[in-house]
C-alpha cells in the first residue's frame, strides 16, 4: 500500500511547455496503434485538434428528461453538425439513421438509474462495440465514492484491455463523488485516475483552476457541459475550458434543451473550433 502520510498537491505543471504533438496532433497518442489512431482522427478535427461530440446518452439514467423525448426528432436531425455522437446502443439502433458516417462513442456501462444509488454498473459485450463500429467506447469512473469507486474502475480497466485488443479508443467519464467537492483537486486526481488506466480521452468538468487538470493529463481532455445553462453562459463555459488547453466539449443539455438546438449546436461548433468569443458565438446564435 503507498504511503499516506505525506501527499502534497502537485504546484509545477509545466504551463509554459506545451506536450509533443510533433508526431500526432493529438497529445498523448503519438505512441498508440494504427487503429487507435485513426479512429481518434474520426472524433477531432485535424485542423483544430479539437471535437465537439453531442452526447445523448442520458435517458439510460434519466429515462425521456427533456429534449430527448424523441431522439429520432431531437438529436438525430443535428447530427450532421456534430463531430461525434455519443449515445447508447438501443438508441443508436432505434433512431440514429444507419447512413449516419459521424463517428460514435458507445456508452458502454450500465446498471443503475437515478431512482437508485447509481454507478454499481457493468460493462456491455464487446462484440456489440464492434457490430456498431463504433469509433471511442466510455465509462464512468466514480472516483471518490466509496461505495462503487472500486467497481467502476474495475469495469474501466476491463473496457481499456478490450480496447487494446481491438484498438477502439476508451474515454474516461469522471463522476462526482458524494464527499468530493467540485474543484480542480478532485477533477485533477480523477481525470489521471482515466489516464493512468488507459483511457485515450477524459471527459470531466471544467472549474478553476482547470488549466492544471488539462496540464496533468497526458491525453485529451472534453468537457461535459452539466445542467442546462442560457446559452451566452454555455459558450462562456466553452471558450474558457479551450483556452484553459481542453481538447474540446461533449455536450448534451446545453444543445438539445436550447430553445433552438441547432443553433447552439453551430455556435458551439464556432467558439471550439473557429475561436470565436463567447459574445461572437452568441451572435451567431442570434442569427441562425
Amino acid at each position: 500500500m503507498a504511503d499516506l502520510d505525506d501527499i502534497r498537491d502537485g504546484d509545477n505543471f509545466g504551463h509554459n511547455t506545451p506536450a509533443d504533438t510533433s508526431k500526432f496532433y493529438l497529445k498523448g497518442i503519438a505512441n498508440q496503434s494504427w487503429g487507435i489512431k485513426n479512429r481518434m482522427s474520426r472524433i477531432f478535427n485535424k485542423q483544430s485538434g479539437r471535437t465537439v461530440m453531442l452526447a445523448f446518452d442520458h435517458g439510460f439514467l434519466m429515462g425521456p428528461t427533456s429534449g430527448l423525448e424523441r431522439i429520432d426528432l431531437n438529436i438525430a436531425p443535428l447530427a450532421e453538425e456534430a463531430d461525434c455522437l455519443m449515445g447508447c446502443r438501443g438508441m443508436i439502433r432505434s433512431s440514429i439513421p444507419p447512413e449516419n458516417s459521424k463517428p460514435l462513442c458507445l456508452r458502454t456501462d450500465t446498471g443503475t438509474t437515478i431512482l437508485t444509488e447509481m454507478n454499481d454498473n457493468v460493462l456491455i459485450s464487446e462484440e456489440d462495440a464492434i457490430r456498431l463500429n463504433v469509433s471511442c467506447m466510455a465509462a464512468m469512473l466514480a472516483v471518490g465514492d466509496a461505495d462503487t469507486e472500486a467497481i467502476t474502475i474495475r469495469n474501466f480497466s476491463k473496457l481499456v484491455d478490450i480496447g487494446q485488443k481491438y484498438d477502439i479508443p476508451v474515454m474516461g467519464v469522471t463522476a462526482v463523488g458524494k464527499a468530493m467537492a467540485r474543484d480542480a483537486r478532485y477533477f485533477g486526481l480523477a481525470s489521471r485516475v482515466c489516464a493512468e488506466n488507459g483511457a485515450s480521452i477524459v471527459k470531466t468538468y471544467y472549474t478553476e483552476g482547470f488549466e492544471n487538470v488539462v496540464a496533468a493529463c497526458p491525453v485529451p481532455i472534453v468537457i461535459a457541459g452539466g445542467k442546462k445553462l442560457p446559452e451566452l453562459d454555455a459558450l462562456d463555459l466553452c471558450y474558457k475550458a479551450i483556452n484553459c488547453g481542453a481538447s474540446g466539449v461533449d455536450m448534451g443539455r446545453n444543445v438539445f434543451q436550447s430553445e433552438k438546438p441547432l443553433a447552439m449546436m453551430k455556435a458551439v461548433k464556432g467558439v471550439v473550433h473557429d475561436g470565436l468569443s463567447p459574445a461572437e458565438g452568441f451572435q451567431m446564435y442570434n442569427d441562425l
